[in-house]
């Protein structure tokens, strides 16, 4: 079991190191040439330890396997973090206000409450002001001017 974890934990780690270099060089075919290779050792181990282990750990080890493509999707695509910490970062508002205000009393104002938080969070992420965005955002429905304005960036191609 130990060996196992290692194992894992040294691919994992790995996958950190790789998406960070990618990160810094932006050096796509590098990093393609190493997820595929990345890739057929991250199944040689899933079918060594699969048998092997445990229970809980092979439950653990089939969702790598079965939902590889949630799971390792920074293979393919390094603009996505291997991580959700900026998620969770994110999260850390909506947390901190429901702790001090005792959460909410009705589902419809909890929904309220995650809508504006997470336009709150989008406009910090952005660099955006919140309140211009709200300020707009009440000028256009208040005159039915259309387009709203968005908080989806629009990319060039």
């Amino acid at each position: 079991m130990q060996q196992s974890l290692s194992v894992f934990l040294s691919l994992i780690d790995e996958a950190f190191i790789a998406h960070e270099s990618w990160q810094k060089t932006k050096a796509r075919l590098t990093y393609d040439f190493w997820a595929q290779d990345f890739t057929i050792r991250l199944n040689q181990a899933l079918t060594t330890w699969l048998g092997k282990v445990g229970y809980v750990a092979g439950l653990l080890l089939k969702s790598l396997r079965d939902k590889a493509e949630q799971w390792w999707y920074f293979l393919n695509d390094p603009s996505v973090p291997p991580d959700n910490n900026l998620a969770e970062r994110s999260l850390r508002l909506a947390v901190t206000k429901r702790k001090v205000s005792g959460g909410s009393r009705s589902m419809k104002r909890f929904e309220e409450t995650a809508n504006l938080l997470s336009v709150i969070q989008t406009c910090r992420f952005q660099a955006r002001s919140v309140m211009a965005f709200f300020r707009e955002a009440i000028s256009a429905h208040s005159c039915d001017y259309f387009p709203m304005p968005d908080l989806i960036p629009f990319f060039q191609t």
